[in-house]
């Protein structure tokens, strides 16, 4: 048996996967990512598909095409032509990987806001504290408050050059 990849309703992965693994029988893969958004202007842990309307799903065509294909929440089988597209066992092991192993949930780290901690990874400032002053998600830059010697300085470096001192 091989892994194939359905495409789904909107906001109907989880309907589609619990009748597979229920009424068919079928193995299923749908990993999920978990997320901190700012909604109205609260931080918010969000959980969401990693893969939004497509989930994995291991069968043999010969039996259970026409029962995954036609089943509720199922839009097609994903395929070139006639033929289903078969995912291959190592990129699913991957993405079990990466996601993680329980619930095959990972979590993306919540942005930098203003007033956190951070340390400086990268450049000749490495290894120094600082505090961010100003952050806005839209942008790739930050505004940064080091302590220099007796003195502050305020100045702008890329998120990927932090480390946020306190994990959420």
């Amino acid at each position: 048996m091989n892994w194939y990849c359905v495409h789904t309703k909107p906001q109907k992965e989880i309907q589609f996967e619990q009748h597979c693994r229920q009424r068919l029988d079928v193995e299923t893969y749908c990993p999920q990512v978990r997320e901190y958004r700012t909604v109205r202007r609260v931080l918010r842990v969000m959980v969401s598909m990693l893969f939004p309307r497509y989930v994995f799903c291991r069968f043999d065509p010969a039996t259970s095409y026409r029962g995954i294909r036609y089943a509720p929440d199922a839009v097609d089988i994903v395929r070139i032509g006639s033929d289903p597209i078969v995912v291959s066992d190592s990129m699913i092991a991957d993405v079990k990987q990466w996601a993680g192993h329980m619930m095959d949930l990972t979590t993306i780290r919540r942005p930098l806001m203003s007033g956190d901690s951070v340390e400086i990874t990268q450049g000749p400032l490495r290894g120094l504290t600082a505090v961010i002053q100003h952050a806005e998600e839209s942008q790739e830059r930050v505004a940064i408050l080091i302590e220099l010697l007796t003195s502050e300085a305020r100045i702008t470096i890329s998120r990927s050059n932090l480390r946020a001192m306190h994990a959420a």
